[in-house]
């Protein structure tokens, strides 16, 4: 999953695991940021490579427990553009290096237009379309292959489960 905040990410990698009936890697700097707040420590970019590190922690974790395959609430491609979007272009050269790698077979790209939802990480409501358009130019900049979800959540999970058994049949 790859997009801006609050546009179904999680939800749809816990419906397409559960469809698959396989796992999910969870989203590791929502994990992190929620123990900065209990912290009363605010993000910086000083945590943007402990982020780093623990999404490819679960991600190696997480890999081994799969069924065939392991969808991902996000991944480093997503923490280096919020890297570069909250830290004025800062990106660690592990972020950097891993944004030229084959390291999926697709991403879901998903959309703005679900309603946002508030909570105590989210900030940004009314930036998500310009945040959409800075996640589509970073799979294009890094061509990786992409799908864009859109519709509510039914019609979201539909789609993807096509869009995976298409992947899934032509790696066959």
């Amino acid at each position: 999953m790859f997009g801006p905040e609050s546009t179904g990410k999680s939800t749809l990698a816990q419906q397409l695991a559960d469809h698959y009936k396989t796992v999910f890697v969870p989203e590791y700097s929502r994990i992190y940021a929620e123990m900065q707040l209990l912290c009363n420590q605010p993000l910086t970019k000083d945590d943007v490579l402990d982020i780093a590190h623990g999404q490819l922690k679960l991600e190696t974790e997480l890999a081994t427990k799969a069924n065939k395959i392991l969808f991902c609430d996000t991944d480093l491609l997503e923490t280096k553009v919020y890297s570069e979007m909250y830290y004025d272009g800062y990106s660690p050269s592990l972020l950097n290096d891993f944004a030229h790698q084959k390291t999926c077979d697709l991403y879901l790209l998903t959309s703005v237009d679900l309603p946002w939802v508030a909570d105590n990480i989210r900030d940004k409501p009314e930036a998500r379309e310009q945040q959409f358009n800075i996640f589509e130019a970073a799979l294009i900049k890094y061509n990786k292959p992409y799908e864009v979800i859109k519709g509510n959540r039914e019609e979201r999970l539909q789609n993807a489960i096509q869009i995976v058994d298409q992947l899934l049949n032509k790696t066959k």
